[in-house]
C-alpha cells in the first residue's frame, strides 16, 4: 500500500508539473492592451481540440473582425481547390484568362508568380506604410484592369520578391473569370461552407473586395481553418485540401528572387503561397501571419494559435509577436526532431 501511494503521488506530481499554465499568456494580453486594443480573443488548438482560449473586453472568440493580410491564406487555399479540380494550374499564365494582360505585355505572369509576390508589377508608390490602402475601385475587375493598363513591369516575373496586394488580387480576378462567379460567392461555396465557416466572408458593400486583405472572420473559425492546414488538409472528416496541396502552400516559392521589399516585421521569413514560412535545415517548421491578427501554425509542436483584435491595428512590433510565441511555446510540449 505504501509503495502504491508513493506511485500515485509521483504520477500526480508529474501531471501537475507538466500541466499547461497560460497565466503568462493572459498577462501578455493585459499588458499590451495599449498596442493590441482592449478587445482581444486568443485561441490555441492542439491534438484535435482547443487547449486554451481567452477573451478580453467587449469581444468573444465567435465575434467577427477584420483579419487583414491573413486573408491571403484563405485565397491561396481556394486557388489550390481550383487546382485540385483541374480548373487551373499554378503555372498558367494569367493572360490565358485575362486578355487585357497580353494586350499590355503582361500576359506571361503566372498564377504562381502572383501568389508568391514575384509578379514584377510596379507597386503603389505611396511608401510601405500606405501600400495596402484600399482603393476606390468599384469591383475587382476594375482594380485588376488598372494593374494591367497603368502599372509597368519593373522586372521579369520571378526575379524580384516585392510584397504587395497586386498579385493576390489578380489571382482573385482569374478565379472569377474561370468560374463565372464573383470571388466572395466562389470562396463561400468552395471553402467556407464545406468548413462551416458561417461568419467568415470577403463581402464588401462599399468598394471592391480584396482577396489580399479584405476578409472578416472570428478567432474560432480562423482557428478551424488553420487546424485544417495543420492536419494535412483534413477537417471534421472532410478532405478540404489534399496533403500535396497543403505542402505546396507551405513550400518556399521565391527561389533565388531578389528581395526587393519585405515588411520589416517579416525579416527572416521566407514566402510560400499566400503565407510567410519559417524554415530550419530546409524544412518548414511554421507558417506565420503575424500582422492583423497574430496567427501561426507550428508544425514542430503541432499546434495553431490566433490572437484576434476587434479592430484593425496599425502594424505592430515584431517583438510583440516573438514574445507571445515564446510564451505559448513554453506551454506546448513536443518539437522537431
Amino acid at each position: 500500500m505504501k509503495y502504491m501511494l508513493l506511485f500515485v503521488f509521483t504520477v500526480f506530481s508529474v501531471t501537475v508539473c507538466t500541466a499547461q499554465n497560460f497565466t503568462e499568456v493572459e498577462q501578455f494580453m493585459l499588458n499590451n492592451q495599449k498596442q493590441l486594443g482592449d478587445d482581444q480573443a486568443l485561441m490555441i488548438y492542439k491534438d484535435g481540440k482547443v487547449v486554451y482560449q481567452k477573451a478580453l473586453g467587449d469581444f468573444k472568440a465567435n465575434m467577427q473582425a477584420p483579419i487583414g493580410e491573413s486573408s491571403q491564406w484563405l485565397t491561396a487555399a481556394l486557388v489550390m481547390i481550383m487546382v485540385q479540380e483541374g480548373k487551373i494550374s499554378l503555372d498558367d499564365n494569367v493572360g490565358k484568362y485575362l486578355p487585357i494582360f497580353p494586350k499590355w505585355m503582361k500576359g506571361y505572369i503566372t498564377i504562381r508568380n502572383c501568389l508568391s509576390h514575384t509578379d514584377g508589377i510596379e507597386p503603389d508608390k505611396q511608401g510601405a506604410g500606405k501600400m495596402f490602402q484600399r482603393n476606390s475601385f468599384s469591383s475587382l475587375e476594375e482594380e485588376v484592369n488598372h494593374y494591367a493598363e497603368k502599372r509597368a513591369i519593373v522586372n521579369n516575373p520571378g526575379a524580384w520578391f516585392q510584397y504587395n496586394q497586386i498579385g493576390t488580387n489578380i489571382v482573385g480576378r482569374v478565379l472569377e473569370v474561370v468560374t463565372k462567379k464573383k470571388f466572395d460567392r466562389l470562396i463561400q461555396e468552395k471553402l467556407f461552407r464545406p468548413m462551416n465557416l458561417r461568419l467568415t466572408t470577403f463581402s464588401n458593400y462599399t468598394s471592391a473586395i480584396s482577396p489580399f486583405d479584405g476578409a472578416k472572420s472570428t478567432a474560432t473559425e480562423y482557428s478551424n481553418f488553420m487546424s485544417m492546414l495543420l492536419n494535412k488538409g483534413m477537417y471534421n472528416g472532410k478532405q478540404i485540401l489534399t496533403e500535396a496541396s497543403v505542402a505546396e502552400l507551405m513550400k518556399i516559392q521565391t527561389g533565388n528572387a531578389l528581395n526587393k521589399f519585405t515588411p520589416p516585421f517579416m525579416n527572416g521569413y521566407s514566402y510560400g503561397l499566400g503565407t510567410w514560412v519559417e524554415s530550419k535545415d530546409s524544412k518548414v517548421v511554421s507558417a506565420v501571419s503575424p500582422t492583423a491578427p497574430f496567427a501561426w501554425i507550428d508544425y514542430c509542436k503541432g499546434y495553431t494559435c490566433i490572437l484576434l483584435t476587434k479592430k484593425e491595428r496599425d502594424p505592430l512590433k515584431r517583438e510583440l509577436y516573438d514574445q507571445l510565441k515564446t510564451l505559448v511555446d513554453a506551454q506546448i510540449s513536443g518539437g522537431c526532431k
